[in-house]
């Protein structure tokens, strides 16, 4: 199951749900079930010939205070 992202239109918190595809989730934080899933950004790492590991992202992450990733995981 995908993690998606979502924002209530009642309290206008944001937070992430493992979900499965198509599917919804009540905000978590007043219960509505008045939510709008959100495109999220992705992230991948690849391995390079000579061993070097490249990260990137399609923006920050939630648990992130950085503009990058690639020091976070």
């Amino acid at each position: 199951m995908p993690i998606y992202e979502f924002i209530c239109q009642d309290c206008e918190k944001r937070y992430e749900r493992l979900v499965r595809s198509g599917g919804s989730a009540p905000c978590p934080h007043c219960n509505s079930e008045n939510v709008r899933k959100l495109m999220s950004g992705f992230a991948f790492r690849s391995k390079a010939a000579d061993g070097s590991v490249t990260a990137s992202s399609g923006g920050k992450c939630s648990g992130c205070s950085s503009s990058s990733c690639a020091g976070c995981h």
